[in-house]
């Protein structure tokens, strides 16, 4: 009974871990960039990191929210996964080849490997920006370049034509 209270408490958790801000950075000679202080609170320290679907970005997640994002992809294309569906098994094992384990060190920051940070384009300066349960680690320049385009007048209504 003591598991089921436990992983009850990891969901509740990882809902809990709403990130939020733009923070710049730079990626050490290591591969290791700094976890906001802000992220670290509410944070475990055991996380998974991960490349984006189409390798813009790295994201990184707590475990059982990295697993609730495999899953949710899922569920938005399929309707759920299927065990039998060959497709499903393929994908499902590339997303998870696409993850590391990694831990948050005692100075904050957190180890991105070589090959994922070639795969996202990151060099040396990087941008962190919280998303709700997990974070993404940018190349700072490409972050610029495809966030830059994004107006957020699209959420204002079109005024009504006065004829």
């Amino acid at each position: 009974m003591a598991q089921e209270h436990g992983t009850e408490d990891q969901q509740t958790a990882a809902k809990a871990a709403d990130l939020f801000g733009e923070y710049r950075f730079k990626v050490d000679s290591k591969g290791r960039v700094a976890v906001p202080a802000e992220f670290r609170k509410v944070l475990t320290e055991d996380l998974v990191v991960s490349r984006e679907l189409t390798d813009k970005c790295l994201y990184v997640f707590e475990p059982e929210t990295f697993n609730q994002w495999v899953e949710g992809l899922f569920e938005d294309k399929f309707g759920g996964f299927k065990s039998s569906d060959r497709r499903h098994v393929a994908l499902r094992t590339k997303l998870k080849s696409r993850a590391q384990r990694a831990e948050v060190d005692s100075s904050g920051r957190v180890m991105l490997n070589q090959q994922a940070r070639d795969a996202a384009g990151i060099e040396k300066d990087v941008v962190v920006v919280g998303n709700t349960g997990y974070f993404e680690v940018w190349d700072a320049k490409a972050f610029d370049e495809e966030l830059g385009s994004i107006d957020l007048g699209f959420f204002y209504d079109e005024p009504e034509d006065a004829n």
